[in-house]
């Protein structure tokens, strides 16, 4: 077996041959191969890399915008989430003043809920008493019936300006001009329009309203509804005068109930800002079985007294 191959170089100097032996043949065929082997898996490596470094960059600048976006929506949350709680901070303290301004309500309704009761609880029982003071307002007298400036005479025993004697004055007379506009202070039938010779009270009007009341205008210069008709409250009955038994223009002014005079002022002082106040002020009616009878009343249109000026609690009627 011939273990050798010749190799033979050709250059200026002429040819020239080397044996070797077939072992190192073999070698160096196996080195070229291993060589070219590596280069290749070399070559193919740098492409793989080069190709994952591509797409680390890529997926990098993705995740890169994708943090940015984030960012975006973070800072939208916050500002969102400043917002709510602004408006939440506003909201508690629109509950506070409401609950502030419910509990005056509540003073003046004369109700004291539970420490613990939800404001949506206390908001139900305000309207349910609030209702039901607005049902009293609109049938029992209740404020002014003329612009008030102020009472002459005052109820209660007096002595009389054109009889000359000491006497029982069932009403309340009221300073006015000549012609000042009369309304009615709550709603009610004509009972009586016209000249009433007997009382003394001149022109007069009588009106009949709920549960037992009825008030009185006297001395009017001119009356100006019909005996037998509905008036509201508010509603314009008469003009101030001088008629009958007077020393001067002004208006008489009466309620009664059950046909006995009460102290008018109390009435004409009653409104929503002091509705308990007539309740320890006049005594002779029955307030609660009254507020008991009307609770489950319901007025859809109150008016009132017009015009709506109060009397000092200072005045001298008191």
């Amino acid at each position: 077996m011939n273990n050798h191959f010749t190799v033979t170089i050709h250059d200026d100097n002429g040819v020239k041959q080397y044996n070797l032996h077939h072992f190192v043949k073999q070698a160096l065929l196996y080195a070229v191969l291993f060589l070219g082997s590596l280069g290749l898996i070399s070559l193919g490596t740098i492409v793989y890399l080069d190709s994952r470094v591509d797409a680390i960059e890529v997926k990098r600048l993705k995740e890169q915008n994708d943090l940015i976006k984030l960012k975006e929506k973070n800072s939208e949350l916050s500002q969102h989430i400043r917002g709510n709680e602004d408006k939440l901070a506003d909201k508690k303290r629109e509950l506070d003043k409401m609950s502030n301004s419910l509990s005056e309500i509540e003073n003046m309704i004369g109700i004291s809920p539970e420490e613990d009761m939800p404001l949506e609880k206390r908001v139900d029982l305000a309207k349910l008493n609030s209702e039901n003071m607005v049902t009293l307002l609109q049938f029992i007298p209740s404020g002014s019936p003329i612009q008030y400036a102020g009472i002459t005479s005052k109820f209660g025993y007096r002595h009389h300006p054109t009889l000359n004697r000491r006497e029982f004055h069932r009403g309340s007379d009221m300073k006015a001009k000549m012609k000042t506009k009369v309304y009615a202070t709550a709603d009610g039938i004509v009972e009586f329009a016209g000249y009433h010779k007997k009382s003394g009270y001149g022109r007069l009007v009588i009106l009949k309203h709920n549960y037992g009341f009825k008030t009185l205008y006297g001395h009017l210069n001119k009356v100006v509804i019909k005996s037998g008709t509905f008036v509201k409250k508010g509603d314009f009955i008469a003009y101030t005068g001088n008629s009958g038994m007077s020393s001067g223009p002004h208006l008489h002014y009466e309620v009664q109930f059950m046909s006995r005079p009460v102290n008018p002022f109390w009435f004409i002082k009653w409104n929503a800002q002091n509705y308990n106040e007539i309740f320890e002020k006049e005594k002779k009616i029955p307030w609660q079985s009254l507020i008991t009878a009307t609770a489950h009343i319901k007025v859809l249109k109150p008016t009132r007294a017009q015009p709506s000026s109060l009397p000092d609690p200072q005045s001298k009627g008191k």
